[in-house]
């Protein structure tokens, strides 16, 4: 299949509650047949992977190109997996806006129920979260999170953050057992149209120099720290687009004096510290590369866009008896398959080659 690229805007609304619950039925159905060939493992692997993604808001027929194919896809699958999560022993939490913030006591009321410590979870989600909004600065807000995860550990992260001043979105794909370093390169993909000509990419592998100089700054005197930043106000290159008024010193000071009393060991323990958020790394990072000479990355390192179909009516309007004979056939197959019954199952493999890309 040939990759396309194409733009992915900002869209707000939702999805006709006919369609979305169309897309959570064959979400279910979706998720059930990989449990039943044992490819949970896969369907998080799949998940983490753009293409394969798009093309499953592709299947459930969301819009050809709206950044609501995330949100609403992601939704389709939390609501689908529903009460299957104990049975499966997968796990989906988090979402959009208000439910994003929601994720940790999400995380531990399925600890609860299912039995596990839910601070492992809870720390990754919020550390992807802080990355993606604060380590990566490339202008797009986070407002959409999700994790997904199993009772073995694998688990991959779905974040999309917008632009609003040039409307648009950008996704970022994360996926646990690729991860070695979650400060450098730790992303899957990042997924936009748009690429912006200045992003600061502290997890970027060439910014673990400006990593050793912030984490090293967070851990001096304060006062000393303040001295080096009015030094570096003084020569701001212009290709560097903040003010005076875009950090406040006495802001900084109040964060860097608690960095001061408790230093953080590294930069990842740097970015988890309470109040340290996108303007107090760019100010650090930034006395690291006027100062100290240890530039971090300066380079966009979104990859990919796409096109997808369905809502809006493009390429063609949904169908909605072939949507349902499509649930129904894959019900069936499942119901079949659990009785030992693979016959179906079987077929739909088969099926499945000739539409490989």
């Amino acid at each position: 299949m040939e990759r396309k690229f194409a733009d992915l805007p900002l869209h707000y609304g939702k999805a006709p509650p006919w369609l979305f619950q169309r897309m959570k039925k064959l979400a279910r159905e979706i998720i059930l047949l990989f449990a039943i060939e044992n490819r949970i493992t896969d369907l998080i692997r799949n998940l983490s992977d753009p293409f394969w993604f798009q093309a499953l808001g592709c299947l459930l027929g969301f819009d050809w190109h709206s950044s609501g194919l995330t949100t609403t896809t992601c939704g389709a699958l939390k609501e689908g997996l529903g009460d299957l999560n104990k049975e499966l022993g997968l796990f989906i939490v988090g979402g959009k806006g208000k439910t994003a913030l929601k994720t940790p006591e999400e995380i531990k009321n399925i600890a609860d129920k299912i039995g596990f410590d839910p601070e492992f979870w809870i720390n990754i989600s919020r550390l992807v979260a802080r990355i993606d909004n604060n380590a990566l600065q490339d202008g797009y807000q986070l407002y959409h999170h999700i994790l997904i995860f199993t009772k073995h550990g694998e688990w991959c992260v779905i974040q999309q953050g917008m632009n609003e001043e040039n409307k648009y979105a950008r996704r970022y794909h994360w996926l646990g057992e690729e991860v070695k370093s979650f400060i450098e390169d730790p992303h899957k993909a990042i997924c936009s149209e748009k690429k912006e000509k200045i992003v600061l990419n502290l997890v970027a592998k060439e910014s673990k120099p400006s990593q050793e100089i912030i984490t090293f700054l967070s851990s001096e005197n304060p006062q000393v720290t303040l001295s080096l930043w009015e030094k570096v106000y003084l020569k701001l290159p212009s290709n560097h687009p903040i003010t005076f008024k875009d950090i406040k010193p006495e802001n900084l000071k109040s964060i860097l004096l608690k960095t001061y009393e408790k230093p953080p060991k590294d930069f990842k323990e740097l970015i988890m510290f309470e109040g340290v958020g996108a303007k107090t790394l760019r100010a650090l990072a930034l006395i690291s590369e006027l100062i100290y000479g240890k530039a971090p990355s300066f380079k966009d390192p979104a990859r990919f866009s796409f096109a997808h179909g369905g809502k809006d009516g493009y390429p063609y309007p949904v169908d909605r008896k072939t949507y349902d004979k499509s649930i129904e056939i894959l019900e069936k197959a499942i119901k079949k398959a659990r009785l030992g019954k693979r016959e179906e199952i079987s077929a739909l493999k088969r099926l499945s080659f000739f539409f490989k890309f």
